[in-house]
């Protein structure tokens, strides 16, 4: 959990000393604009001023806007400039704005708001920037809120604790943070049990008497809760406690899996990213804020030449102000606006594959009741001041008690949308749905694939031995010969045997063919053939006949 104080205005004020005269007199313009401070102008320092303006713009004239200096020059919509003391713009149609200028103020632009409020707190946050910037870091951590004046109480479950449980970071917009069971340098400190009894209890003394006036207007203290390890952005991600009461808590821990590859562009531990990393000097975790931070400043250095002091400083780099960037205040400008580097940072950067989110509940009440006021503050008086009068108020003290609701956590995990086995049970599905098929159908298209296959190649090999055995028989023009035949043909080449001819009378010949000669019959070698009882049996019977 991160704890944060604005800086102490008593040793600031020094520094801010020409820039709260300059608000002061902008003030009595915008709100005496007919009375004359040309008395009060001249002992103003105008360094700061002629850098960066502020203008009242009257749009009653849409073609041609009159641009008028709030502290007294009167300037057309050209940009160029001409005094006319006792000008003034009271309609409704003027809104106050920001003349921002680079070049020596030959390429100007205006930064409009809605509310002189807008416009004021924009403008001195901008000044006072470029002021804290030239300062030292060391120097402002020595200006700003003492851990141990912030906390007056400290309890975390049964155990006592102090400002020693609490390590320093400073933060350019809150000043000293203070950060309880980081883990860092320290051993960090388990959560026994869940409730309110076991969690963490804080008196703090925000001290509002000594905020620096026109650089905040909430009263309270801003906090955080995030995992160990991890750069807090309290400012993005913070939330406000407000004084005179006391803020209960509850929370609830989500763990966020995502899936990386193919899946989604994740990272795991940033290696991947083609962003410098600016607050791995503090040892921290890969997150998209570090990336998208450590992209603009980066984007800053290559169009501004100088970085800018809300964001980390990279080694042989200079933070922006002034006296040695003129223009930077433009170009800061122009970048903020700019999509393109927005977009850019977007899709150079990579969410976190593993992500923790504390879900909290908040709850309050006024602290301390009417009934104990007087005592709880004269015992807290006492054991900071040592003093026996009341020297806190209801209005600069919080008390916290963070807890957990519940002593487990959630984990919401991605998860592949299909898959092999998926799609397998997907196509199973469809195929059994739309065609009555299953896992045996398929078993037995299968067989009866084989079973064709095979059928196929037997016919195939049966057609080629039938083809053989008529190639075989074609040798012979009539029927095959008899044994006795083919005896006959070895033994007596004289005979041949009779062939039947085609013609009308078979027993007769044509008159140009001679008659073969006869020759010797061949012995009845029929009678060495084996032949079947059952023929055998049927001649003898035919010759007894």
């Amino acid at each position: 959990m991160q704890l944060s104080i604005e800086g102490l205005y008593s040793k600031v004020k020094h520094l801010l000393k020409d820039l709260d005269e300059l608000m002061e007199a902008v003030l009595e313009r915008i709100l005496a604009p007919e009375q004359s401070y040309a008395n009060a102008t001249r002992t103003l320092n105008f360094t700061i001023w002629n850098d960066t303006p502020l203008v009242l713009i009257d749009e009653r004239k849409p073609s041609r806007p009159v641009v008028l200096d709030l502290l007294g020059d009167v300037h057309n919509g050209s940009a160029s400039s001409s005094p006319a003391p006792g000008r003034t713009c009271t309609a409704q149609g003027c809104k106050v704005a920001m003349r921002l200028c680079r070049l020596n103020g030959t390429v100007c632009t205006f930064r409009n708001f809605t509310s002189a409020t807008q416009a004021l707190t924009e403008w001195y946050l901008l000044q006072a920037t470029n002021i804290f910037s030239q300062v030292p870091r060391h120097k402002l951590v020595e200006m700003g809120y003492p851990a141990e004046r912030l906390i007056l109480a400290c309890l975390f479950g049964p155990e006592p604790c102090n400002y020693r449980n609490f390590t320093s970071i400073f933060h350019p917009d809150y000043g000293n943070c203070y950060i309880f069971n980081w883990g860092m340098t320290e051993k960090a400190l388990p959560s026994a049990n869940p409730g309110a009894e076991f969690g963490l209890k804080l008196i703090l003394d925000i001290g509002q008497e000594d905020y620096v006036p026109f650089l905040t207007s909430t009263a309270g203290a801003r906090l955080l809760l995030h995992g160990q390890r991890s750069y807090p952005f309290i400012k993005d991600e913070g939330i406000y406690a407000m004084s005179g009461t006391e803020t209960s808590i509850g929370v609830l821990v989500d763990k966020l899996e995502r899936k990386g590859e193919p899946y989604s562009q994740c990272t795991v531990n940033g290696s991947d990213v083609p962003v410098r990393n600016l607050y791995s000097d503090y040892n921290t975790t890969y997150s998209i804020q570090a990336c998208i931070r450590s992209c603009f400043q980066e984007h800053m250095i290559q169009n501004c030449s100088c970085a800018h002091f809300l964001y980390p400083l990279p080694h042989g780099e200079r933070y922006c102000n002034n006296r040695e960037f003129p223009d930077w205040a433009y170009c800061y400008s122009h970048l903020c606006m700019s999509v393109a580097q927005r977009e850019t940072c977007i899709n150079m950067c990579k969410e976190s594959c593993n992500d923790t989110q504390y879900k909290m509940t908040i709850s309050m009440a006024d602290w301390p009741s009417e009934a104990s006021e007087d005592w709880i503050f004269h015992v807290l008086s006492q054991e900071r001041d040592q003093s026996t009068n009341i020297t806190l108020n209801r209005k600069g003290v919080v008390k916290l008690n963070i807890y957990f609701q519940e002593f487990n956590y959630r984990i919401i995990e991605e998860s592949a949308a299909n898959n092999i086995v998926w799609l397998l049970s997907n196509l199973g599905g469809q195929f059994g749905f739309w065609m009555g098929g299953s896992v045996l159908c398929l078993i037995e298209f299968g067989e009866i694939l084989i079973d064709f296959v095979w059928i196929t190649i037997i016919k195939l090999v049966a057609f080629a031995k039938s083809l053989r055995q008529r190639r075989a028989q074609a040798r012979y023009a009539g029927p095959p010969p008899t044994v006795a035949e083919l005896v006959e043909a070895h033994t007596n080449f004289g005979f041949q045997p009779d062939v039947a001819r085609p013609g009308p009378d078979p027993g007769t010949y044509p008159d140009e063919q001679t008659l073969p000669i006869p020759g010797t019959p061949p012995p009845n070698y029929d009678s060495l053939r084996l032949q079947p009882l059952d023929v055998i049996e049927s001649d003898s019977e035919g010759d007894a006949i």
